[in-house]
């Protein structure tokens, strides 16, 4: 992402320039004093009247640069931040979970703390966007999502891997403590319908758990708890 409004040329030629304008001679020599003429290399020959505003314009410049880069910084972290989100729900991307995931692992191996992944799948999603069409199906997957991130701590993280393909990751949470979050996360999901204008549509959605173990793969472990979710899928619909 390009970031306008940043100034492209380089500061020593701000000071080149402005030191030129007050006709002072700069000498190369190492900086010994906190002031700007000593930081300069000027010598007190060089203090006129017009190297003196040359310098306060010179301070004024480095000043406007300051809150440039602040500004800049600000729009940096902001741009990171809109990377790090999916492009439809209020939930972070599958790239952005997954180093989360890695974050999580570490701090598992480090101190011995359990952590958890859960992954969701709708059952039957196509049949919302076939029926209601895709604007409806959008809306359905940013239900799903509210309704994660309004069922969870702060600790917790919500991902969308993709499609109808949702991911929490659970802190501080063992494999028996995940598989019991996940059925009330689940619940919720399922407890009131979508509604698109007259229509409504019912959620269904199945879960899989897979413990964090310390130092694990995070791509490994999501793709096991996406094959204990579709184990579970399969056993419900016999």
């Amino acid at each position: 992402m390009k970031i306008s409004g940043a100034r492209t040329e380089p500061f020593a030629a701000i000071r080149k320039r402005a030191l030129a304008r007050a006709g002072a001679q700069v000498v190369a020599r190492e900086v010994t004093a906190p002031d700007s003429a000593a930081f300069l290399g000027l010598s007190e020959a060089d203090m006129t009247p017009k190297v003196v505003e040359a310098l306060q314009t010179l301070m004024t410049e480095i000043e406007d640069l300051r809150s440039e880069v602040s500004v800049l910084k600000l729009r940096l972290n902001e741009a990171q931040g809109l990377a790090d989100m999916d492009v439809l729900t209020p939930v972070l991307n599958r790239r952005a979970f997954l180093r989360e995931m890695k974050r999580v692992a570490a701090f598992a191996q480090r101190y011995g703390s359990p952590a958890s992944v859960v992954f969701f799948d709708l059952d039957n999603f196509k049949n919302v966007n076939d029926r209601f069409g895709h604007a409806a199906g959008d809306e359905a997957l940013k239900a799903v999502a509210k309704r994660l991130l309004g069922n969870v701590r702060e600790s917790d993280v919500v991902g969308r891997m993709g499609g109808d393909e949702f991911a929490v990751l659970l802190a501080q949470a063992d494999k028996e403590t995940a598989l019991a979050k996940a059925q009330t996360l689940a619940d919720a999901v399922r407890s009131t319908p979508v509604e698109f204008g007259e229509w409504s549509a019912p959620l269904h959605i199945s879960y899989g758990v897979r413990e964090i173990e310390a130092g694990a793969d995070p791509e490994v472990a999501l793709a096991e708890a996406d094959a204990a979710m579709f184990v579970r899928k399969r056993k419900t619909a016999v």
